[in-house]
C-alpha cells in the first residue's frame, strides 16, 4: 500500500488568513520565505546572506541527502518579489537568519492560532502548501522535485495528492 501524506496542506482562504495575521517583520520573514520558496525548516534555519545570488534573484540552498554531507547537494530556489524584499531588509543588518529551528516553529505555530487555523500548521505543512501551490500554477512535477530538493520524483509525488475537487477541477479546465 503506498504511503499517505497525512499533513494537510492550507487551503487559500488558509493561507490568505496566515500571511494576514503576520504583525511583525519576523513573522512575515519566517511565513512568507516558507510559503514562497518551499524550504525545509533545517535550510531556512541554515541560510546566510552567503546564499542569495542577489542580481539573479536566487537562494543558493544546501539541502539533506548528499553522499558527502549536505554540502553535496545543492539547488537554487528562485526568489519572489517579496521574499527578495524581506532577505533584502533582514541582510541588511545579519549575516545569519538568527533564529532556532524551535523558534521558526514556534512562530509558525503562533501565526497560525493568531489565523484561526483549527488544523496544525508547521514549517513542513507550508512546504507542503508550497507544493501544491505551485502545481496550481503549472510548475512541473519535475521542476517541483528540483525546488524541494528531492532525489526521486515518488517522495515529490506525496505532496501532490489532490482533492477529488481539484482533480475534477483540472481536468475540465484543460479538457
Amino acid at each position: 500500500m503506498p504511503y499517505q501524506y497525512k499533513k494537510e496542506p492550507l487551503n487559500d482562504d488558509e493561507t490568505n488568513r496566515l500571511t494576514n495575521a503576520c504583525d511583525t517583520f519576523r513573522e512575515k520573514f519566517v511565513v512568507w520565505t516558507l510559503l514562497d520558496t518551499g524550504l525545509r525548516l533545517s535550510e531556512f534555519a541554515d541560510l546566510k546572506k552567503d546564499n542569495i545570488q542577489w542580481q539573479e534573484k536566487k537562494l543558493v540552498i544546501y539541502g539533506k541527502g548528499g553522499p558527502c554531507g549536505k554540502e553535496t547537494k545543492r539547488r537554487i530556489i528562485p526568489m519572489t518579489e517579496r521574499v527578495r524584499k524581506l532577505m533584502d531588509y533582514h541582510f541588511a543588518e545579519n549575516n545569519g537568519i538568527g533564529v532556532t529551528k524551535r523558534t521558526v516553529a514556534r512562530i509558525v505555530k503562533k501565526v497560525a492560532d493568531k489565523a484561526s487555523i483549527s488544523k496544525p500548521v508547521s514549517p513542513h505543512v507550508l512546504r507542503h502548501t508550497f507544493s501544491v501551490n505551485c502545481i496550481k500554477k503549472g510548475i512541473s512535477t519535475r521542476a517541483l522535485q528540483y525546488f524541494l530538493g528531492h532525489d526521486r520524483l515518488t517522495t515529490t509525488e506525496i505532496y501532490l495528492n489532490l482533492s477529488p475537487e481539484e482533480a475534477i477541477t483540472e481536468f475540465l479546465n484543460k479538457w
